[in-house]
């Protein structure tokens, strides 16, 4: 059923969709001044990996997803370990210490219980973890090691057709006021899954493709007090958000002009064609790209803003929930204040983030000073 009204939303958008102003045009936007600090404090014996999750619990724990304590040989490696630290970045524990799941960390989230999650794009998994670190709920199901045919996901275009209650290469979750999740089922199968609080399987939404309604790599996924539900759909360089019956609401793109000269965190520049970034293939390095979404709660006034992190140039954008882009900050980079591919944002508050960098192997803690 979900299904069938993303179909019939995505038919419909091209004549009433509501695409946020300013995204076929560039934005004049303030730049936001900030501090940042390296923020975890590990044992001498803890070494982090690539910081792919992070998370807050109510009482200022942080939760870190990492691509750390590796095992396996360099090509078919386990690289997920779920940390937790204090408020004040000191080491607390280990969650889920070899847990069957563990292959490739993706996304943390902390849901309004207090339960941790997880999304590993290797396994295929979504692990939903009590307070006390044990397991409390399982989706998806890891491939079985003892099949003759065991290997990496394949990823034809078109995908093959999804399979209910199971994933392919998921990416991250989040919850409606309902208690429902809605899963980012991000790189093969393109869609949104949706899974009531006791563990059934309600339906998903959403297909390969760049038409409203389809995706290109699902990569963050957030709900907000309206119980709208955002998805960065990287690959096509737009946040895509719907209501919770997968109805396309609105488009949003970020179009602000940053300098041709950019620095790069890792590789060859990207070109932007002539014609803009949306006339590039897979737009995933195109400045905009949504790699990482994060919405604040609600504040006394009751407003909540909108986090979005790209990869080049590396910036953190601020926005209204209608999609006006209200400021940005930071750039690629290896220094404090600078980034290398954010991976996961934690944002408590307006002026207060956690940001989770893949390349630097950190957690940055910034406070901005609008």
């Amino acid at each position: 059923m979900l299904r069938a009204i993303g179909l019939c939303a995505a038919l419909l958008a091209s004549v009433s969709a509501g695409v946020s102003a300013g995204a076929s045009a560039a934005q004049e936007v303030p730049e936001i001044r900030f501090d940042a600090v390296d923020f975890l404090k590990p044992p001498a014996d803890l070494h982090m990996g690539e910081v792919a999750g992070v998370a807050l619990g109510k009482a200022g724990q942080v939760y870190v997803f990492q691509r750390g304590n590796t095992q396996g040989p360099a090509y078919a490696a386990a690289a997920a370990q779920l940390l937790e630290f204090d408020a004040n970045g000191r080491y607390v524990r280990e969650i889920g210490h070899n847990l069957y799941a563990w292959s490739y960390a993706h996304a943390t989230r902390v849901d309004a219980g207090g339960n941790i999650w997880v999304a590993d794009k290797g396994s295929n998994m979504v692990v939903k973890f009590a307070p006390s670190g044990r397991v409390a709920m399982v989706f998806g199901r890891k491939p079985e090691a003892s099949d003759e045919n065991a290997r990496p996901l394949e990823h034809p275009k078109p995908p093959l057709p999804a399979v209910d209650g199971q994933f392919r290469e998921v990416t991250d979750m989040a919850w409606d006021s309902q208690g429902n999740t809605y899963i980012s089922d991000g790189y093969i199968n393109s869609r949104v899954a949706k899974v009531a609080p006791d563990g059934r399987w309600l339906g998903s939404w959403g297909s390969f493709g760049s038409a409203p309604g389809q995706f290109n790599t699902l990569h963050s996924i957030a709900v907000d007090a309206r119980d709208e539900v955002y998805v960065a759909d990287r690959g096509n360089r737009r946040i895509q958000v719907f209501d919770t019956a997968g109805t396309l609401l609105r488009i949003i793109q970020i179009n602000v002009p940053s300098p041709a000269d950019a620095p790069v965190a890792i590789g060859n520049r990207p070109v932007v064609p002539p014609a803009g970034p949306d006339a590039a293939g897979t737009k995933t390095m195109m400045p905009g790209a949504p790699w990482a979404l994060c919405i604040t709660p609600r504040d006394k006034a009751g407003k909540q803003v909108l986090y979005v992190a790209d990869a080049w140039p590396g910036r953190i954008y601020k926005l209204s929930l209608d999609g006006k882009v209200l400021g940005w900050l930071g750039g690629s980079g290896k220094q404090i204040k600078q980034f290398g591919w954010i991976h996961e944002i934690a944002c408590p508050s307006e002026n207060e983030l956690y940001v989770a960098e893949l390349l630097n192997w950190r957690l940055q803690k910034l406070a901005l000073r609008p």
